[in-house]
Formats: C-alpha cells, structure tokens, sequence
C-alpha cells in the first residue's frame, strides 16, 4: 500500500521517516519528494509499506502524531489523477489595425 505523508518538517529525512513506518511494518519505499529547481524537501512524502494491515496502522498510529516539530498528515495515497496541468497556452493580442 502506498501512504502519502504531508505537512513534513522540511528536516525530516527519507531516514528517519523510514524508521518511524517501520515500527509498524515492513516498509518497501521511502521517498521524500524534492523541488527541482532548489533541490529542497517540498514537506511531502511516499511511504510504500507491503502489507496492508501494517500500512493501515502506520496511517493510525501515525497522523496527526508531531514529528520534527509538525504534525503529520498521513493517509492512503490516491492514484495520480490527469489534471490537464501542462504548460498553459498564452495568447497575443491582435492588432486593432
């Protein structure tokens, strides 16, 4: 199961939220998602744990719980949706002559 984990600290490590998750279960992925261009932690993360029951603990056990000084938002990850975010069209203005 994958577990979206938000309102990170932006010290938070893909180390030491591994070790948090694995106090509940096996945990088969970390990844704390970076920005591009500054390469800084953007305070969310992915957590894939395989068992389901584990994962389901982890997300009660561990949201709303304070972890480098913030509380946690954890849940279930919910598939990636297409929401048309691409690059956005710009248009020019025509010449009133």
């Amino acid at each position: 199961m994958k577990i979206y984990i938000g309102n990170m600290s932006f010290d938070t490590t893909e180390e030491n939220l591994r070790q948090a998750f694995e106090g509940f279960g096996e945990v088969t992925s970390c990844n704390v998602i970076m920005d591009n261009f500054s390469g800084k932690p953007r305070g969310f993360a992915f957590v894939e744990m395989t068992n389901g029951d584990q994962a389901n603990a982890a997300i009660g056990g561990l949201d709303g719980k304070e972890f480098d000084g913030r509380a946690l938002k954890v849940s279930e990850a919910r598939p990636k949706t297409d929401n048309n975010s691409g690059p956005r069209k710009s248009f020019s203005r025509q010449s009133r002559y």
